[in-house]
């Protein structure tokens, strides 16, 4: 409690917008569909799992790309890359950190007036440097997004499903999908309220946990691009399964050219 009072006071302390940045800057910040060029540091931590006392983390650097309509594609693309530092317990004792499997999506924006909607590929490379922090398995499959946005709230969802094609012959295969819905409600002075749990389903063993979260954050202008930090605690409400998060700390901060 004490770190996220610190958090809403170093936010607090930063200058004030006008009106027309304000909104520029959180609807920058927070739109995943907004054609701008970011660099993002998020952080999931897990202090408990279902049936276990241990712990998982994974601090996420995330790019995001978006490429103009042209001759070969006539509409606009937006291409994210995630690579993750993870945490996660070792088979006897202890703990491993390293790098996790990277994941990368490319979305085609199809529609851009209303309700905004975007579908395309997305892959994961067996790129974890552990066994335990990774799948061992690449992983191919789809994402589509949809969402609306007005001067006070944006929603919307990302969904995406993705199964395993190649890698350890020995490992489990994999078939995932996953429901993000993702709400924002935008405040003066460039604060935001938002909350964007990701529901998990694994589909070959029919476990599921869905966290809803509840936090909050604020941009705001650093020269000619846009600054944001948000923290937003996720709970789960529900789960099939055990190693499933009982409670996970988000948080993150991006910058967004």
């Amino acid at each position: 409690m004490r770190c996220m009072t610190l958090f809403i006071a170093l936010l607090g302390a930063l200058p004030a917008l006008s009106l027309a940045e304000e909104t520029d800057a959180v609807e920058k910040a927070t739109n995943p569909l907004h054609l701008s060029t970011s660099i993002a540091l998020q952080d999931y931590y897990t202090p408990e799992l279902y049936g276990s006392n241990q712990h998982t983390n994974d601090t996420l650097l995330r790019a995001t790309v978006p490429i103009a309509a042209n001759d070969w594609v006539p509409v606009p693309q937006i291409l994210r890359m995630t690579a993750p530092l993870a945490t996660r317990p070792q088979p006897g004792s202890g703990y491993s950190t390293g790098l996790g499997d990277i994941n990368l999506f490319d979305i085609f924006l199809l529609k851009q007036d209303g309700i905004k909607i975007g579908v395309g590929p997305l892959i994961t490379a067996s790129s974890a440097s552990e066994d335990e922090l990774g799948s061992g398995k690449w992983q191919a499959g789809l994402s589509a997004i949809a969402i609306k946005s007005s001067p006070r709230w944006m929603a919307g969802t990302l969904v995406q499903w993705q199964k395993s094609f190649a890698g350890d012959g020995e490992r489990d295969d994999v078939e995932t999908g996953t429901f993000q819905p993702i709400v924002v409600y935008k405040l003066p002075k460039g604060w935001y309220l938002r909350t964007s749990g990701i529901w998990s389903w694994n589909m070959k063993s029919d476990d599921y946990y869905i966290p809803l979260g509840f936090g909050g954050g604020r941009a705001w202008a650093m020269g000619d691009k846009v600054m944001s930090a948000f923290i937003e605690p996720q709970w789960t409400v529900a789960h099939k399964g055990d190693y499933l998060p009982e409670f996970t700390l988000f948080a993150g901060v991006s910058i967004i050219m």
